[in-house]
C-alpha cells in the first residue's frame, strides 16, 4: 500500500498495491503497523460501519466531538461518490480547507480522516456503497455537524444543488461560523 500526504495536515491518500491474474485481484486494504510507520498517527480501528446511498445522496459534513472523536478510514465499495473531508482543528494550520477526491470500487483508493475534520460524501453513481472504518466509538451526544453549502468552504460536491438528496439533520445543519465542531 502506499501512503500519499495531501495539502490537509494529517489527512492521507491510501493507495493499495493490487495483485491481479485470471483469477481475480488481491490487495491488502490495511496495515496498521505500516500506516503507523509511515505516517506517525494511531491505525487502530474499532467500529465499521457501513452505509449505502443511490445517486445524489449526500451525507455530511459530519464529526464526532471531544473524548469521542472519531478518526474514519474511508472507501468506497460499489459505485463511485466524491468524498470531503474538511480540517475544522482550530489550532491547524490549514484549518477551514477542504480536500475531494474520488473514491470508487474500482480505483481502490482510500482517505485518512484525522480526528477534528469534518466528513462527507456525495454518490456519483446510481448507487454506492460506502465504508467507514473508525478509531473510537459512535457517541450521538458528540455529535457535531456543518452545513454541505457553507459559503464560506465554498465545497464542490460534485452533484448539483437540485440533485442533491439530503436528511433534515444535514439540510439543518449550522454553518461553518456557528462551530459546531
Amino acid at each position: 500500500m502506499k501512503i500519499k500526504e495531501t495539502p490537509l495536515k494529517d489527512c492521507y491518500i491510501i493507495e493499495p498495491t493490487i495483485f491481479e491474474d485470471e483469477r481475480g485481484y488481491f490487495f491488502e486494504k490495511f496495515n496498521e503497523k505500516k500506516f503507523e510507520e509511515l505516517t506517525g498517527m494511531n491505525g487502530h480501528f474499532v467500529q465499521d460501519n457501513i452505509s449505502k446511498s443511490s445517486y445524489g445522496v449526500l451525507r455530511g459534513l459530519h464529526l464526532q466531538k471531544g473524548e469521542h472523536a472519531q478518526a474514519k478510514l474511508v472507501s468506497c465499495l460499489e459505485g463511485s461518490v466524491w468524498d470531503v473531508a474538511v480540517d475544522l482543528r482550530e489550532d491547524s494550520p490549514t484549518f477551514g480547507k477542504w480536500l475531494g477526491i474520488e473514491l470508487t470500487a474500482e480505483n481502490k483508493v482510500q482517505l485518512y480522516v484525522p480526528r477534528g475534520f469534518g466528513h462527507g460524501f456525495s454518490v456519483l453513481s446510481t448507487h454506492a456503497v460506502f465504508s467507514y472504518k473508525c478509531d473510537n466509538f459512535y457517541n450521538k451526544e458528540s455529535e457535531g455537524s456543518v452545513k454541505f453549502n457553507d459559503p464560506d468552504l465554498n465545497i464542490d460536491w460534485k452533484v448539483d444543488e437540485k440533485d442533491a438528496i439530503l436528511s433534515e439533520k444535514d439540510q439543518n445543519a449550522p454553518g461553518f461560523k456557528e462551530k459546531n465542531f
